[in-house]
């Protein structure tokens, strides 16, 4: 599994030393993730500089890399639909695919600042020169033709994508589109990147359906991409995607989306005004105190009991007790009892933690829960942490 490197934001060049780090993170677990809990989410802080030498040592180890995409839409459906949320939880990198997603991170103070869409990433890939040959890409979807057209796009340009295989499954149920004959062409392509231009949640959900089936080691889901390349729709100008307002010119351009936009804007203005502007006047109170960890085993359980801030200023500490506990091979269990507060940065921990456990069969558990923490997983969306 890989894992995200992170340098500065001036996104020095790859070197020698980028590239033994990337090497020393292959067999390591996700906790050093850069990763934020956002209403239910995880959402990695991370910038393109950074993103593409992730998926560039991806396809140098031949290690599975599932990139998601949350946009607005994402975190509405990931609000009703476990599969689809389970889905994004179990992604190596998820990307903040929209501005209202920043915009929040921001009241919520939580430190991811550049909008990664998926379109502005395929644009990356293709401006992006590799010393060596470009990035093998393999396109699965979009309406009849565009991926087709797209390939021939590719590769008469001079550019970091070259195109090894187009395929349109059509409409069908999920084991449909699974079929042999089309994961043995995708796998028989040799691609390094397969990218899908379905919907959301069927994207999601194909992807983790084959995934010990799948050849190529980067996946992702570029959505509407396919139109915007193929030029069958225009994308918006980028005044109005910096600005938030990209949903008024995809409904321009497809009227049958403001039906989609309407439900999901309902949806995000309840999530605003039950959960964000709590959370962000919680924020700006909070005082980071001190955290103290004891760790506390038996035959079958690790018991780490949190005492005080379970915030960004101690999760060094916090990362360095959790591995330790992991390392065990028990389960674990976290008591909260005396915890006076929990950021979207531990709770992005948690949830590395929790992938963890759950790759080995087991899970995390928590205990201790007063009123206030119990409030702190409600008003962050994190309410499923604490099924049994």
């Amino acid at each position: 599994m890989l894992k995200v490197l992170r340098v500065s934001d001036g996104g020095s060049a790859p070197g020698e030393n980028v590239e033994e780090s990337l090497r020393e993170r292959w067999n390591s677990d996700d906790l050093d993730r850069d990763v934020y809990g956002l209403l239910g989410l995880p959402i990695d802080a991370i910038n393109f500089a950074n993103l593409l030498q992730s998926m560039d040592a991806a396809k140098d180890a031949s290690a599975p890399f599932l990139v998601s995409t949350p946009n607005v839409n994402f975190l509405v459906k990931s609000q009703t639909n476990v599969d689809f949320r389970e889905s994004i939880l179990a992604s190596d990198l998820c990307l903040a695919d929209g501005m209202p997603l920043i915009w929040i991170a921001k009241l919520l103070r939580v430190p991811v600042h550049e909008r990664v869409a998926g379109a502005d990433l395929f644009v990356k890939l293709k401006s992006t020169v590799r010393a060596g040959r470009p990035l093998k890409i393999f396109l699965l979807g979009g309406a009849e033709g565009a991926a087709e057209r797209v390939r021939t796009k590719l590769n008469s340009e001079k550019c970091g994508l070259e195109c090894v295989g187009a395929l349109n499954p059509g409409f069908g149920t999920l084991e449909q589109m699974s079929s042999r004959g089309i994961i043995d062409a995708i796998n028989a392509s040799g691609a390094d990147l397969l990218a899908l231009f379905f919907g959301a949640e069927k994207a999601q959900q194909w992807l983790i359906y084959n995934h010990h089936r799948l050849q190529p080691p980067i996946r992702a889901q570029f959505g509407a991409t396919i139109n915007f390349e193929a030029g069958t729709v225009k994308r918006a100008p980028q005044l109005l995607r910096s600005t938030g307002f990209e949903w008024l010119w995809r409904i321009k351009e497809e009227p049958y989306l403001w039906r989609r936009y309407w439900n999901d804007g309902k949806a995000l203005l309840r999530l605003l005004v039950t959960c964000v502007l709590p959370l962000a006047i919680t924020a700006r109170r909070a005082n980071a105190n001190f955290l103290t960890i004891e760790a506390a085993a038996d035959p079958s359980f690790v018991t780490l009991r949190l005492s005080g801030s379970a915030t960004i200023d101690h999760i060094d500490q916090a990362i360095d007790q959790f591995r330790a506990a992991l390392a065990t091979s028990k389960q674990i269990i976290v008591d909260l009892a005396h915890t006076d507060g929990i950021d979207p940065r531990f709770f992005g921990l948690l949830l590395m933690v929790r992938k963890c456990l759950a790759s080995r069969g087991k899970k995390l558990v928590f205990a201790g829960m007063s009123p206030e923490v119990r409030r702190m997983f409600s008003l962050n969306r994190f309410d499923y942490l604490l099924s049994p």
